[in-house]
């Protein structure tokens, strides 16, 4: 490789053909093997070892990085901006996400950065009709979530109390546990990681901080939404501990089923029965739509089951808002089971006089033909 630099597949231990998750694991192992915190007798060397395999990683972990340097090597990333690591929490920094969640890898790489925590999300359910799915709609719900409490302004103490520090944290929320060569970072189980303690309660809330209320919250429901769709209202859920974050609320939105229309994709499917002279002989027919109806015309011959389209009065798709799905009509010939003698004889003379020659004779045969 050029200017001295290792190959970034040998460094990290996996073959060029690696795949994305084979590349991040690998970084993780060689990330907790070579940490200075674990090479207590050599952490400069092991310093070193560590930026090399992040500056692996970042490259390799990059689609468009790692294509430029698998066609020209080390040259290829010369257009490419590099975060430039100059020590482990330079590191941790830029890939916490990696890390997160995992306890082992918080202690050794000093704990995640601390970030105000959000409050609890929630989940409403919401049922609107067929026709609202399709042309969007508001929906106003009611629920109850915590709030903070206006006596004590979400503090929890009493009113004209203050909160004290914590004495086992110092007001850090957070203590630190040795095991051998490398320390734990937990949350303080005195204060539970708030960093006060309350002496005296507020009345109000109990020294919880918050209060039950109910709340009115305008939903809006985009055109075109589907059965069990999931929509998030972001900043509608419980307020953090500080009041400074809150959570968001989850709506599921459940479609009723009409009973004229069914849905397909963003299409509309409709059962039209029609007549048999209608059939036979052609007609225009009223059709119902999901805003109002149409004609439509009935070409003569037409068949039971026979389908016809008619374009942009179906769903508008949902993302893009622009294209619409077409009206199926199945039309559904009724054959008449009480008729008058006078349609008797008429149907009679018709078909003593009907052209059997037109018939398929081809296809009458094989649905007589035995089976072989």
């Amino acid at each position: 490789m050029t200017d001295g630099k290792k190959d970034y597949y040998g460094l990290l231990g996996v073959p060029r053909n690696a795949s994305a998750e084979d590349i991040k694991k690998a970084f993780r192992k060689l990330a907790l093997k070579y940490h200075p915190d674990k090479n207590p007798d050599n952490k400069q060397e092991a310093e070193k070892k560590f930026k090399e395999i992040a500056e692996a990683y970042e490259v390799l972990s990059d689609p468009d990085k790692r294509a430029s340097y698998d066609r020209f090597g080390h040259e290829g990333l010369s257009g490419y901006t590099s975060r430039g690591f100059t020590s482990y929490e330079d590191i941790f920094d830029a890939f916490s996400d990696l890390f997160e969640g995992d306890s082992l890898f918080s202690s050794f790489f000093g704990g995640p950065r601390r970030r105000k925590p959000r409050g609890s999300h929630l989940r409403v359910e919401i049922t609107v009709s067929f026709r609202e799915s399709a042309s969007g709609t508001k929906k106003t719900i009611t629920l109850k979530r915590n709030e903070i409490c206006d006596e004590c302004r979400g503090s929890g103490a009493k009113k004209g109390t203050a909160l004290t520090t914590c004495s086992t944290c110092k007001g850090k929320g957070e203590v630190l546990q040795g095991h051998s060569f490398f320390t734990i970072r937990t949350t303080c189980p005195q204060c539970q990681g708030q960093g006060k303690i309350i002496k005296e309660s507020c009345q109000s809330c109990y020294g919880t901080g918050r209060v039950r209320k109910e709340r009115e919250i305008e939903i809006k429901i985009p055109a075109g939404i589907e059965d069990g769709t999931r929509l998030r209202v972001s900043g509608e859920g419980e307020p953090s501990a500080d009041g400074s974050a809150r959570g968001d609320l989850y709506c599921d939105v459940f479609v009723a089923p009409d009973t004229v229309f069914e849905r397909y994709h963003n299409d509309v499917i409709i059962e039209m029965p029609i007549s048999f002279s209608q059939a036979t002989l052609g007609a225009e027919i009223t059709v119902p739509t999901l805003n109002d109806s149409v004609k439509m015309t009935i070409p003569p011959g037409t068949t039971n089951g026979q389908v016809f389209r008619l374009k942009n009065l179906g769903f508008p798709d949902i993302h893009t808002r622009r294209q619409q799905g077409s009206q199926l009509v199945r039309v559904v010939v009724e054959v008449p089971k009480d008729l008058t003698k006078e349609q008797k004889e008429l149907l009679n003379k018709f078909a003593s006089s009907e052209n059997h020659s037109n018939i398929n004779t081809a296809r009458k045969v094989k649905f007589w033909e035995e089976p072989k």
